[in-house]
């Protein structure tokens, strides 16, 4: 490990990971994951809802904790590392963005579906003027082709964000969908641009890789893979692979092994792995978070919920609409009951 940086990882298990064990964290586990962290030189670390600020709801899910009593305690013992927080607008308000800043964040992600950057200028305006670093976070970028991302990325540009990130929601894009969406990116705008994968299709790494080769400087990891659907690019084993390709990310890799092993594996409910639901996610590139949603769905209907999934990927359900699942379970059973079938 060297001082030097030459990728700035964001860590989003306190985030993404929230949505994979159901907005349970505590206090006690925000502050061992985010010391461990710091003390691993982790440069970014996000923490908030896994819907953004102001996401804990019936509809999204419930927090546990107050989100903002989580983050307090992240900055409390972040010595070196800059905690970051994720806003949907919508969802998050200026209100939330304002009371986070004052507990002393560095960082805001606004969040928008990838045809939707302009309901983000207000939000990234004022995130810059509480002087944070402001990124724009394209989500679902899989539904738009590049000529559109690029349209997308020049208004949140425009509206002063000093990042802009291709989110691959679902875990939907293949590495030369990334590669092209990156390299479209790099020929048209003039700020840092980020990559943020899931691991639905086991192809998180390598479309990481691709984005750094096409030039994104800014990566997403989640410590054990800890983030919804099959996770994110697990961050440990990224620090490894760049380490091996000469990239540096200037952190700790005995302590991010540690920190995976000793601490965040105990709070995972089950292990992060590809399962049925979760390969569905990328196959009908449907938003990562809703494979909770879409199992608890199935149970109470009797149905397959891959079948909800499949459903929902043909609607091009976005994130907002987790409660479109319960309709669309229940029109899948009502249409079954009426032929006959279950």
């Amino acid at each position: 490990m060297s001082g030097k940086r030459d990728i700035l990882i964001t860590e989003v298990a306190l985030r993404d990971g929230s949505h994979a064990i159901n907005h349970q964290f505590t206090v006690e586990q925000v502050v061992s994951v985010a010391r461990a962290l710091d003390e691993a030189n982790v440069p970014f670390i996000e923490v908030s809802h896994g819907d953004g600020l102001a996401g804990s709801s019936l509809q999204y899910g419930l927090s546990r904790t107050n989100e903002m009593e989580l983050i307090e305690a992240a900055v409390a013992v972040c010595k070196q590392a800059t905690v970051g927080v994720l806003l949907l607008p919508g969802i998050g308000t200026i209100k939330d963005l304002n009371a986070a800043a004052k507990l002393g964040v560095g960082m805001a992600r606004i969040a928008t579906h990838v045809t939707e950057a302009d309901i983000s200028a207000q939000h990234i305006a004022r995130s810059k003027e509480l002087g944070l670093f402001t990124v724009g976070f394209l989500m679902m970028s899989h539904m738009a082709p590049p000529e559109k991302l690029v349209e997308q990325a020049k208004l949140m540009e425009s509206y002063g964000a000093d990042a802009v990130y291709v989110v691959d929601s679902a875990g939907a894009l293949l590495p030369h969908e990334v590669a092209e969406r990156i390299r479209a990116l790099k020929q048209s705008i003039g700020v840092e641009i980020g990559f943020h994968a899931h691991n639905n299709l086991s192809l998180a790494m390598a479309n990481t890789l691709a984005a750094i080769q096409e030039g994104a400087t800014r990566i997403d990891g989640s410590v054990r893979c800890l983030g919804a659907g099959a996770g994110n690019t697990q961050t440990e084993v990224l620090v490894a692979v760049l380490e091996r390709m000469g990239i540096e990310t200037g952190i700790d890799l005995y302590k991010m092994m540690d920190l995976a092993e000793e601490i965040v594996a105990p709070i995972l409910q089950v292990p992060q792995e590809i399962t049925r639901d979760s390969l569905v996610l990328g196959y009908a590139g449907v938003y990562s978070s809703f494979r909770l949603h879409a199992e608890r769905a199935a149970k109470k209907f009797g149905i397959d919920s891959r079948d909800i999934l499949i459903e929902l990927g043909k609607r091009k359900a976005v994130g907002g609409q987790e409660d479109m699942i319960i309709d669309v379970a229940a029109e899948i059973l009502k249409q079954r009951s009426a032929a006959g079938l279950r």
